[in-house]
């Protein structure tokens, strides 16, 4: 809009400003509840503890901050609903490393409670998969079912601002449809935001990663395809190349015309097991909704907001009737 990227009004920065300034206006007064840590420094499990425990002056100053927060939050989804791509949306799935906690799953009940105060009828819910998992298992649904014959398993990739996340995707059951019990059966993490790593660094650590697991799959006699499904910020054009959206990945210059990360992993790995490698990469957030496509069988129209470094978002609509909610 005019004032800039909608989504910067609800990513994980908006919510550690929003506790700042709760803290900045209660020490004009007196002592902060929360104590002297700044509030960047605080983790969710920090923040969770202050919301759970007995200083109710701490738990009030977080909920303060998730107030805020839900009404900026359902805010930018009144805009997005406003969009005529996102009409008749049903059902809001919120992923990211935000929903990964007590403050962010009230925070996703509050914005829902809001919008519905404000006659707005959609659902807004976590994301079922932890969203650690669910980067990676929705790589599965990237892929026509063919490729997987003969095979167990897939390799994923889940590249964000943060983190970069590897792991091994089992395809569950045959009998499971759309892939319902997918799970990940081995995963690494690697926070680069400590490291600040070049590109070229960024792509030798993920792809020593992926070895690594290559290897413990192996040796369990899970034997993976010769596939890796990547998810990855920003608009992902056909060849693989990020159009934009990239600029907090590691290193910079990801949206290169000379770069295409699909291409740099085959280069690294150019064969899983006898096979030769198949890459297949999208937008993060939608492949965080297609780990949701199990789930979704009861509306019509849903769509994907993840929270984190930035907040990521895409749309979705079922190809086949289905029933009435």
């Amino acid at each position: 809009d005019k004032d800039g990227f909608v989504g910067d009004n609800a990513n994980k920065k908006t919510f550690q400003m929003k506790l700042d300034d709760w803290r900045k206006r209660v020490r004009k007064v007196g002592d902060d509840p929360i104590g002297k840590t700044a509030t960047a420094k605080l983790s969710k499990k920090k923040i969770d503890a202050f919301l759970k425990g007995d200083d109710m002056e701490a738990a009030a100053l977080v909920m303060g901050a998730v107030e805020d927060f839900a009404q900026d939050f359902a805010d930018v989804i009144g805009k997005f609903l406003k969009d005529k791509r996102w009409v008749k949306t049903e059902r809001i799935v919120v992923g990211g490393g935000f929903r990964q906690s007590r403050f962010g799953e009230l925070t996703i009940a509050r914005t829902m409670v809001i919008l519905r105060a404000a006659g707005i009828d959609v659902e807004v819910v976590p994301i079922v998969h932890h969203p650690d998992e669910a980067g990676l298992i929705g790589a599965v649904h990237l892929m026509p079912r063919w490729m997987f014959k003969g095979h167990e398993a897939i390799l994923a990739v889940d590249i964000g601002g943060t983190n970069v996340r590897a792991g091994v995707v089992k395809f569950g059951k045959d009998d499971v449809p759309n892939f319902a019990d997918a799970s990940v059966w081995e995963s690494a993490i690697w926070r680069h935001a400590d490291d600040e790593p070049s590109r070229t660094a960024t792509i030798e650590r993920l792809a020593a990663m992926l070895e690594d697991l290559i290897g413990k799959a192996e040796k369990a006699n899970l034997k993976p395809a010769p596939i890796i499904g990547i998810a990855c910020p920003g608009i992902i054009k056909a060849d693989g190349s990020i159009e934009r959206g990239g600029q907090n990945l590691p290193g910079g210059n990801w949206e290169s015309d000379s770069f295409n990360l699909p291409a740099a992993l085959m280069k690294a790995i150019p064969e899983i097991g006898d096979d030769s490698t198949f890459v297949m990469m999208h937008n993060d957030a939608v492949v965080q909704g297609l780990s949701q496509i199990p789930f979704m069988t009861d509306v019509s129209r849903w769509a994907v907001l993840t929270i984190g470094t930035g907040l990521g978002n895409a749309h979705f609509t079922n190809r086949e009737t289905t029933k009435a909610r």
